[in-house]
């Protein structure tokens, strides 16, 4: 499939230096039927984006965060290649003035993702993939690396908010890591990981745009995933799945056996 990466790129760049960054911290907030915040940001920036993303390749829909569910399963469910955004991932940051969010967009192609575009706004930086051809940060090649760290020394990135409360309580009870973070936009924090920014990973509940592209991202750039039940992620489900991630092959698999451990008692 012919898409020009630079192209694409500068569509989501440009959206949001345009529509995002005037509106930082300067918009009220609504709230969804499962509690998660949207605002006029988010609608208008997935418009933008399906406008452009339209003209520049017509033949392919897109599925977005903003839409019913039910046109998410319907666009889903066709089979056809589609576009999967997440116009703003981190809204709660972006609405109160965090400088943490940002424009997630996955290519998924019979089932999977194979291109990936996460873009942050603040930092201007944009981290990109293509399948088999590897993750970069801006024009910068990421590549796989051992920290060299145990988990003891690791930082993770752990939303608590999700698991559930034996899961929680069985992590702060006995820590197995150096120290933790929850910074609130899943798509840029698995990028960060992918960047060697934070070591190992945890979240409950993501949703396909959440998640979509960082995944590949990560892949790409020699890191691992999976959910907490051992599964891969998946890219043609709606269904909110978890995650658990690591740069770092030994640092995966020892945040994976400490978690597995952790769910039976």
């Amino acid at each position: 499939m012919n898409i020009d990466m630079k192209q694409l790129k500068e569509i989501i760049i440009s959206a949001s230096k345009a529509e995002l960054i005037p509106r930082f911290n300067a918009v009220e907030r609504a709230y969804k039927a499962d509690g998660s915040v949207v605002t006029e940001a988010d609608t208008i920036m997935q418009d933008r984006l399906i406008t452009q993303l339209q003209e520049a390749y017509p033949d392919i829909g897109l599925l977005g965060e903003e839409m019913t569910a039910e046109q998410q399963q319907e666009i889903l469910d066709s089979g056809n290649t589609v576009w999967c955004l997440d116009p703003v991932d981190g809204t709660s940051n972006f609405a109160a003035g965090l400088p943490y969010f940002s424009v997630s967009l996955a290519l998924i192609h019979q089932g999977e993702v194979i291109l990936a575009v996460v873009y942050d706004p603040i930092r201007d930086e944009c981290f990109s993939a293509q399948q088999g051809q590897g993750a970069y940060l801006n024009n910068q090649k990421l590549t796989p690396k051992e920290v060299g760290l145990p988990l003891s020394r690791s930082i993770a990135l752990v939303d608590f908010k999700r698991l559930t409360p034996q899961l929680a309580t069985h992590i702060l009870s006995n820590n197995p890591y150096a120290s933790q973070r929850s910074l609130g936009s899943i798509a840029l924090e698995l990028c960060w990981i992918a960047a060697g920014r934070g070591h190992v990973y945890l979240h409950a509940k993501q949703h396909l745009w959440d998640y979509a592209a960082a995944q590949l991202i990560l892949s790409e750039a020699g890191g691992h995933a999976c959910t907490l039940e051992g599964t891969p992620l998946l890219s043609n489900q709606l269904r909110p799945c978890s995650t658990v991630a690591a740069l770092d092959k030994s640092l995966f698999v020892q945040w994976r056996d400490y978690l597995d451990h952790a769910q039976i008692h």
